[in-house]
């Protein structure tokens, strides 16, 4: 996922862990909890559960979310139920008198709560795609009640000892690859769930984790506040020199939707931000969209997120100290494919010299553009992107906006259902009668190459100020066959495209073009998953590995026999021309200095809040000031995200992880260049990539299904040469 990204809902004995380490202060009504009720009571609650979507099956194609039935007043009564049921096949399994089996204790913990998982899979989606002021709220009495449920799971000694007593006898037991992993992983959990400490650091355990899961939360809110506050109302319209025509007629319905009728309002949503930064002509006004950008949570307010993260990365240090480890990236990156943090800054140290040379070099190039035109400034960090798109023109005759006319949203999308009908067999039937949680979404059967139907596809592709920002994948069912039933997957991708003017297309630049090939990419994996267990299924992999699907798929959209298939003019049915993707092949390289080093800084700056021993509460202002010194950043740029808006490591599930993208990103240009190798749609080729790493999930090690498909470990060099940072 560009941006940030949903980790996928698995089963809900991993719930709690994948919902960003919510806190476990107890908020379930404690009447619910075994005390005997009135029958008139319980006939109330019969009634309630009754009316209520979630307490029986959907009644809807292919079992998708009756949408237009769940309330929100379902969520906290089903919530409650849920982790009320799982309570009791928990304690049934724990206290089991008969002999610890694979069967009866770690397969039954895994078909273990259905209910909450079903809950938890609607909610976390909306609350990120579609959310309300009311499910903000909720997430907030929900996500300790979710944390304590997962701490009485893990802390639950009788539970463990079952657990462990398999565990033990585990080569003994002829367990397959999948069954040996899943109980290696529901082992690991325990222990990294706090099974072994004492009663003492147990209950320690728990505070720490009701208190980080309130300041994740707290982190989340005080962005989205801050996000949504910041707007930059222009009424001169000279102020608007420069920018594109669809670029204005979006700020304009923006300014409509904001009560600025007749003006242009600019915000610091990728979609709006980046146009201004790049076209407009006035310096100043680029300056204070830049700011109101980088300054978030950083602004002295109620909304400020200083000692919020702060205290965040002191708790997580005093966390991971208290389970055996030094810091919290090494608690972090045990269950990652890069092993320990010494191994990514050893990764990062081979890409980051080379990078920072070339962002060098480039903002040279910006000062003597500078100079040339007579400005008597330095360039600065909201300069970069207006220069560096006028080289980009006076160098190649190329810049994006030439683009949009070829990568209409419609055709892109054919784009993408034909690569994945030439790769893998898909074809793709758009329903527009099927359950959809807001109106702006699409919905498509998907079937395989046998013309079965496998999974049903939703595409959710515009702004709204219900969506949080970013794009991203995630299943509201995921795919699995275990326990007598056959899943089949329901998969979303969520996107932020500008909403074009009625009766316009949504004309997308390449790159974001590219967006949607790698959000699809992330969708194929989930959608042709075949695993039996549900904690295994699609995305469900190491933080590190979830990305390279994703990255590789948007290798096709490159590829002249594809763009030959979509890329057309949105009037003319033209297709793009030679010399316009030749440019775009040539400027592909064009300013990957800077771009390198924005996200390596981002990186960097992660690891550096993680590696942490301390356990006092840094000066974040000064913590990130030593960082970036430390990296030798230069400052006409800043890290892609400065640590008061770095919501994928304070308030996602990217903390140590954020150098997950390059870690793909590598694996990606590796595994691309066997195609290359045997052509672009080798049916052989595809078929192994599909059967040893889509297919899989995490029912194997990631990085031995890797090496199964490429013969070899990934190499550094393919990356490099994509991105010209390789001498030649």
């Amino acid at each position: 996922m560009k941006g940030s990204r949903i980790k996928p809902l698995v089963s809900a004995i991993t719930l709690a862990l994948a919902l960003t380490a919510c806190g476990s202060e107890e908020t379930e009504d404690k009447a619910t909890q075994g005390a005997t009720k009135p029958a008139k009571a319980v006939e109330q609650v019969a009634a309630k559960q009754a009316d209520n979507p979630f307490f029986k099956p959907y009644d809807t194609f292919f079992g998708m979310p009756d949408f237009a039935k769940i309330k929100e007043e379902h969520y906290l009564p089903a919530f409650k139920e849920g982790i009320k049921q799982q309570r009791a096949e928990i304690d049934a399994i724990a206290n089991n008198t008969d002999e610890p089996t694979f069967a009866n204790t770690i397969e039954a913990m895994e078909f273990s709560g259905n209910l909450v998982s079903k809950v938890a899979s609607v909610f976390y989606n909306l609350t990120g795609a579609d959310t309300t002021d009311k499910l903000q709220e909720l997430s907030k009495e929900v996500s300790p009640m979710l944390s304590s449920l997962n701490d009485d799971i893990y802390l639950n000694d009788k539970l463990f000892q079952r657990v462990k007593s398999v565990y033990e006898r585990r080569n003994a037991l002829n367990l397959n690859t999948a069954q040996t992993r899943l109980l290696e992983n529901s082992y690991k959990s325990f222990t990294r769930g706090g099974a072994n400490l004492n009663e003492a650091d147990k209950e320690k355990l728990r505070d720490l984790n009701a208190q980080i899961g309130k300041l994740n939360l707290k982190f989340g809110d005080n962005l989205l506040a801050e996000t949504n506050a910041f707007e930059m109302v222009i009424d001169n319209k000279e102020d608007l020199a420069g920018l594109p025509d669809d670029v204005i007629a979006s700020a304009a319905n923006m300014a409509t939707k904001r009560g600025h009728e007749g003006k242009w309002v600019f915000t610091t949503s990728r979609p709006s931000i980046t146009p201004f930064l790049t076209y407009a002509d006035n310096r100043e006004l680029r300056e204070k969209i830049y700011k109101g950008y980088i300054e978030r949570g950083n602004n002295d307010n109620a909304n400020d997120n200083k000692e919020t993260l702060a205290k965040i990365a002191a708790l997580r240090a005093e966390r991971a100290q208290l389970m055996g480890y030094k810091t919290h990236a090494d608690f972090v990156l045990e269950e990652r494919t890069a092993k320990t943090a010494d191994n990514v800054y050893k990764l990062l140290n081979r890409i980051w010299p080379a990078a920072l040379a070339q962002a060098k070099a480039e903002a040279a190039d910006i000062q003597k553009m500078i100079d040339a035109d007579g400005g008597k400034f330095k360039v600065a960090a909201w300069d970069w992107w207006y220069y560096s798109d006028k080289i980009r023109v006076a160098k190649y005759s190329f810049n994006e906006q030439q683009t949009r006319p070829y990568f209409s949203l419609e055709n892109t999308l054919k784009g993408v259902f034909y690569t994945a009908n030439r790769l893998y067999g898909i074809t793709v039937k758009e329903r527009t009668d099927l359950p959809k949680y807001n109106e702006e979404v699409r919905t498509w059967e998907v079937y395989d190459k046998n013309d079965e139907l496998m999974a049903v596809f939703m595409g959710d592709y515009f702004i709204r100020d219900s969506k949080r920002g970013g794009a991203w994948m995630n299943s509201y069912r995921q795919q699995y066959n275990m326990n007598g039933v056959d899943s089949k997957p329901i998969i979303v991708n969520v996107l932020n495209y500008p909403r074009p003017a009625e009766g316009e297309p949504a004309l997308l630049t390449f790159d974001e073009a590219s967006t949607l090939f790698h959000e699809f990419g992330h969708a194929l994996h989930g959608m042709l998953s075949k695993v039996n267990y549900r904690s295994q299924a699609g995305t469900s992999v190491p933080r590190d590995y979830v990305e390279f699907p994703s990255q590789v798929m948007e290798n096709w959209m490159t590829q002249p026999e594809v763009l030959a298939q979509f890329a057309k003019h949105y009037k003319t049915g033209e297709v793009i021309p030679q010399e316009l993707v030749n440019k775009i092949q040539a400027a592909s390289k064009f300013n990957q200095g800077f771009a390198t080093v924005e996200y390596m800084a981002a990186t960097l700056l992660d690891l550096d809040w993680h590696t942490l021993t301390d356990t006092k509460p840094q000066d974040a202002a000064a913590f990130e000031t030593a960082s970036v010194k430390k990296m030798g950043l230069i400052g006409e740029i800043a890290p892609r995200y400065r640590s008061t808006y770095f919501s994928h490591i304070f308030a996602g599930g990217y903390s140590a992880g954020y150098y997950s993208y390059i870690w793909s990103d590598i694996l990606g240009a590796d595994a691309f260049e066997a195609f290359k190798e045997n052509g672009i749609f080798d049916k052989a080729t595809a078929e192994a990539f599909m059967g040893t790493v889509l297919s899989q999930g995490g029912s194997e090690d990631p990085m031995k299904l890797y090496k199964e498909f490429r013969g070899k470990e990934a190499g550094i060099e393919p990356l490099l040469r994509s991105r010209g940072l390789l001498a030649q």
